[in-house]
């Protein structure tokens, strides 16, 4: 089962890293997000002024990104790790604002058209938090999968692909994380929606022998996608999975080349 996230649990998660400025500056977003009408934001055009929430949703990375958070005392004389894309701070403050407005789809499909690629990874995200829209946003997700940037494939095959996705869109976006290297961990409840499904085998089997033919290596999440439909067996002249040698150390395929360029 898919657990619906919330945004309760999200805004304790964020107001724990934001430093005292972003915190206060993220409470001022949310009253005026709260205190907008879902009706009157359904009417704005592309170019009419925007509401003053939706200008906070704009100015999130300013406000809230990683030079907003909360450094604790100890790492102070330490530069700072790199975070997981997951971890954007500002996606999870445009996404409590999307919540706190009751964003409906008109809004969603006008914050994603106009929006920077931030800003249209944020509306994606934030989908999993609005289930009153039903699969009204499935455009949007179809539209990210189009695009070349993985951070936006990674956002669109979250908890709502999984829910709302047809099949035919599903296979095709599993296949695009493949593509482009998004880890197939990636895509939310993988095991569930590839279980049973022949289709995809086939589809898996096509690509990795037309990647062998070519003389590229099959990918290897190519292979856990497979093992979850059930498919016991692999592509025929098609390279195994990776497995450990006797040793202990890594294997390798000795008719897997080098990997070439990713399609896109």
């Amino acid at each position: 089962m898919i657990e619906t996230p919330t945004s309760a649990a999200l805004e304790a998660a964020l107001r724990a890293r934001l430093n005292p400025a972003a915190s206060a500056w993220l409470d001022e977003a949310l009253a005026l997000a709260r205190a907008a009408s879902p009706s009157q934001e359904a009417g704005t055009g592309r170019r009419a002024p925007l509401p003053p929430w939706q200008m906070r949703f704009a100015a999130a990375g300013r406000h809230c990104g990683r030079k907003a958070l909360a450094e604790p005392p100890e790492a102070a004389d330490q530069r700072p790790a790199p975070a997981a894309p997951a971890a954007e701070p500002a996606d999870d403050a445009r996404i409590l604002l999307l919540c706190a407005a009751q964003a409906d789809h008109a809004t969603l499909a006008l914050l994603y058209e106009r929006g920077t690629a931030a800003e249209r990874r944020a509306v994606l995200r934030a989908l999993p938090y609005l289930p009153g829209l039903g699969a009204a946003a499935v455009p949007l997700v179809e539209d990210a999968l189009r695009a070349n940037d993985t951070r936006l494939v990674a956002a669109a095959v979250g908890p709502y692909a999984a829910r709302h996705l047809p099949p035919h869109s599903w296979r095709h976006a599993v296949l695009k994380c493949l593509f482009t290297g998004v880890p197939v961990s990636s895509v939310a409840e993988l095991d569930r929606r590839a279980a049973d499904d022949g289709e995809l085998a086939r589809m898996l089997e096509d690509y990795a022998r037309e990647r062998t033919a070519a003389g590229r290596q099959v990918p290897e999440d190519l292979y856990l996608v497979l093992a979850s439909t059930g498919t016991t067996g692999h592509p025929e002249g098609s390279p195994l999975p990776p497995t450990a040698a006797p040793d202990g150390s890594p294997a390798h395929h000795p008719s897997a080349p080098g990997t070439g360029p990713q399609e896109s």
